[in-house]
């Protein structure tokens, strides 16, 4: 639900690079003798069961946009791509993901910088009067991927050394382009910065969207915030966010770093198998282990879900909630008449979710 625009060392816009089909040799001549190593994909399974799909649906309704001849030809692919069975499905999202890679290394080496064009069929977010950044995180040290984010930060006037940063991890059937809304309101109306980041194989990042590769991508986004962003590269003001899935990659981290400021789970779940069924019998195939890995986490932890979420259960957000040990137990919000895409839906919400948090946010101090 975006793009990013590319601009060369100068400033001079480039021509639009956004299709990822062409050859990886650099044949036309654009990615060749780059000095990379962009074909690099770590740890690829194609048996992987782990694949997280990636057909984009809207934040706060949870469906598809409709089609429209701007983007016929993307809905075209994504259908293609739903059509193969999961071997072919793999290779052809690998051979997507190396180009992307090749493509963002060469990038690097030539200093080319991006900005960000959110679909026209979304919402406008409100002004915001400190920057905003599209930007391309990495190279991951292993993988050689780059993460596509965008970054919400407050004017240097406005910051002091108690200033947060919330890295937020969003749920599966989005992008930063879809939640780029929310993000303006979390940054103007908590006074903080925000990264929102597309994990390895979602918008314009590289790679392929599998478990194991959630995990590098917030790592490297945290490395990067705690260097670039954090007041004084201090961790007590990283704040780390998780909705849905980005529950699973943001419990990991945490149960890593035991200096991080704060967790807010938003509709998350207890682990990936648990959400089908709740036997055991499975646990060896389970994925994102949050149950497990919340016990561990060493900071204090908000937990979000709407009482009506039909898609996770709140039984997942509450046995969340008790799993947590009790010095880092913080007042959880269960959202009367919500679902697990709508918490924030309506102006009502909106404003008790910007409270919630920022009490949530003043209690670290």
């Amino acid at each position: 639900m975006y793009k990013f625009t590319r601009f060369d060392e100068n400033g001079e816009p480039l021509e639009d690079d956004s299709t990822d089909e062409e050859d990886t040799n650099g044949k036309d001549g654009k990615y060749e003798r780059c000095d990379t190593n962009a074909n690099s994909e770590g740890n690829l399974d194609l048996n992987d069961s782990a694949v997280m799909p990636t057909d984009f649906r809207s934040a706060t309704t949870g469906k598809k946009p409709e089609t429209n001849k701007h983007d016929s030809n993307a809905n075209d692919e994504e259908d293609e791509l739903q059509d193969l069975n999961l071997a072919d499905r793999l290779m052809k999202l690998r051979k997507r993901g190396q180009i992307r890679n090749a493509k963002d290394a060469c990038d690097a080496v030539r200093g080319v910088t991006y900005g960000f064009v959110q679909d026209s069929r979304l919402a406008s977010p409100p002004p915001f009067s400190g920057t905003v950044s599209a930007i391309k995180i990495g190279p991951d040290p292993k993988t050689k991927v780059y993460i596509a984010a965008l970054v919400y930060r407050l004017r240097s006037a406005r910051q002091n050394e108690d200033t947060k940063t919330i890295i937020y991890s969003h749920g599966n059937a989005t992008d930063i382009g879809a939640m780029n809304f929310i993000q303006a309101i979390m940054a103007k109306g908590l006074q903080c910065n925000v990264v929102m980041y597309d994990y390895s194989g979602y918008g314009a990042s590289g790679s392929v969207a599998l478990e194991e590769n959630t995990y590098r991508d917030i790592k490297l986004v945290y490395n990067f915030t705690k260097e670039h962003i954090a007041s004084n590269a201090d961790e007590k003001k990283i704040i780390i966010y998780g909705q849905s899935v980005g529950s699973g990659p943001s419990c990991y981290l945490c149960a890593k770093k035991p200096n991080v400021g704060g967790l807010i789970l938003h509709s998350p779940f207890m682990s990936g198998m648990r959400v089908l069924t709740p036997s055991r019998l499975l646990a060896c195939l389970d994925i994102f282990p949050n149950i497990d890995r919340i016990k561990r986490v060493k900071c204090p932890v908000m937990i979000i879900h709407g009482e009506l979420d039909e898609e996770v259960p709140i039984s997942h957000g509450k046995t969340l909630h008790r799993a947590v040990q009790k010095d880092f137990r913080r007042p959880p919000w269960w959202v009367p008449g919500r679902g697990h895409n709508d918490v924030t839906d309506g102006r009502s919400n909106l404003i008790e979710y910007i409270e919630r948090l920022k009490r949530f946010l003043d209690s670290l101090n």
